[in-house]
């Protein structure tokens, strides 16, 4: 996701999208635990989104 994407949407969208990361990120942590995970980059892939969503959030309320 690309942080022009994310600067079009409003506050309310940004917390359902950092919603939707979380979850996928317990769901990638969860696969790694038990040895499912087929591509590991998508953890650090889903971790880079919610900082890039929590430094968007932080601008718009500045």
């Amino acid at each position: 996701m690309k942080a022009a994407e994310l600067h079009q949407k409003s506050v309310e969208e940004l917390k359902a999208e950092l919603t939707a990361l979380l979850k996928a990120q317990f769901s990638l942590r969860m696969q790694h635990a038990t040895g499912q995970l087929a591509k590991p980059s998508e953890l650090n892939r889903v971790r880079k989104d919610i900082a890039r969503v929590h430094t968007i959030m932080a601008q718009k309320a500045a």
